[in-house]
């Protein structure tokens, strides 16, 4: 497991959105957690499936193929998405069983180096399945993070208030103190 402390400034996003943000914008230039095996250990610790999955080149691989289909289902066209989508959710399956504790189903995969990817994957169905409409791009002006909006009433912008909400805040002042 790896002790690299995650540097991406959000994180604890639904496993599928949280695979979107392993690449953000930091003072102009795209960062991207997934560019090496180490970042992938931080990725996969962050999301608790360091103990269950290694984190080697084969996993990196299919981890990215993962990303670039759900982020083309989040910033496309749906009907061109499911093909990538599909593919990647064809290397794995949920196994239905009765335990003394009753109904559970666990993930099946032919081929583990594909485990993380199948999962964020379902959990991008997951969450069409429940609000499509709260899946959301950050507002925040060159931000390219994402989140799932869990507000009461469905208004959340910004990745983060702290960041891109106050920067947007900050602007909109300061072009309404010139105007006077």
């Amino acid at each position: 497991m790896s002790t690299a402390r995650d540097p991406r400034p959000l994180t604890g996003e639904p496993l599928a959105l949280d695979l979107l943000n392993t690449r953000w914008n930091q003072e102009g230039v795209t960062r991207d957690l997934l560019q090496d095996t180490e970042g992938l250990a931080v990725w996969l610790a962050a999301n608790g499936l360091a103990g269950t999955h290694p984190a080697d080149a084969g996993v990196l691989r299919r981890l990215r193929e993962a990303r670039e289909a759900i982020g083309a289902a989040v910033h496309g066209s749906p009907r061109e998405a499911a093909p990538l989508v599909d593919a990647v959710l064809a290397h794995g399956r949920i196994r239905a069983r009765l335990t003394a504790d009753g109904p559970a189903e666990d993930p099946e995969f032919a081929d583990p180096s594909w485990g993380p990817a199948w999962l964020a994957a379902r959990d991008y169905l997951d969450l069409i399945s429940r609000a499509p409409e709260r899946i959301r791009g950050c507002a925040g002006g060159g931000c390219i993070l994402h989140f799932f909006d869990t507000s009461r009433n469905g208004t959340r912008r910004w990745c983060s208030m702290a960041a891109c909400g106050n920067r947007a805040k900050a602007s909109r002042h300061y072009a309404r103190s010139k105007e006077k």
